[in-house]
């Protein structure tokens, strides 16, 4: 309902067929994400650093691909959008290297290949594992969790601008992001990154919240 009701208010479709949707987390709640693109007929890519919550959702059968290659993520996306073939693709890699390869396609063919997006890491926890840092690999990112906890915490907020940056860049050609109800644009605006409202309150987004402005 999330995914058709963004389709509907912010691209004004009801029909996803061809659309593209670009998302992370595929843990708990957040693992029915893949399903949802699929139910929703468009193309869903899905990043998860943990190759274990890939492929229980592949065994689950809400997966219906993996890669951890970026090249081939994007060579399914274009061949799934131009045919408007209902996909939902686990990246196992950071999604912020994949944000930053979409800025990338629009930078080097002047494509937009994300209609939507979103993110469903788990920032209500980002300095305890529920996120982890671009910087690092996963088995790495552990490590340091453990054995640095402050520099951890660094990398993440590093990360989260990042994250933020290579999002605004796509947001300003015309894709529409929102914010899952997982503390994302706060632990961002933390951060330092640029998620304010432009003239309004230090407390407003510039991206909207599912369940206001969606849901609602």
């Amino acid at each position: 309902l999330t995914v058709l009701n963004a389709g509907r208010r912010y691209l004004k479709a009801e029909d996803l067929s061809g659309k593209v949707f670009v998302t992370s987390g595929l843990g708990g709640m957040s693992g029915a994400q893949a399903k949802a693109a699929v139910i929703a007929g468009c193309v869903g890519i899905i990043a998860e650093v943990d190759e274990a919550a890939l492929l229980k959702r592949h065994k689950q059968g809400w997966l219906m691909e993996i890669s951890n290659n970026l090249d081939h993520c994007i060579a399914r996306l274009r061949e799934a959008r131009k045919n408007k073939i209902a996909l939902s693709l686990g990246y196992h890699g950071n999604v912020v290297d994949l944000w930053e390869r979409l800025v990338h396609e629009l930078d080097t063919t002047g494509e937009l290949l994300v209609d939507l997006g979103s993110d469903q890491t788990s920032c209500h926890n980002p300095f305890s594992g529920g996120y982890y840092p671009v910087q690092l690999s996963f088995e790495e990112g552990k490590q340091l969790l453990s054995s640095n906890p402050g520099k951890f915490r660094m990398l993440v907020q590093e990360s989260l601008k990042r994250h933020v940056a290579a999002i605004n860049k796509l947001a300003d050609k015309g894709m529409f992001f929102w914010d899952y109800g997982n503390a994302f644009l706060l632990e961002a605006q933390r951060a330092g990154a640029d998620v304010a409202k432009k003239g309004a309150d230090k407390t407003e987004f510039r991206y909207p919240s599912y369940v206001q402005h969606i849901m609602g």
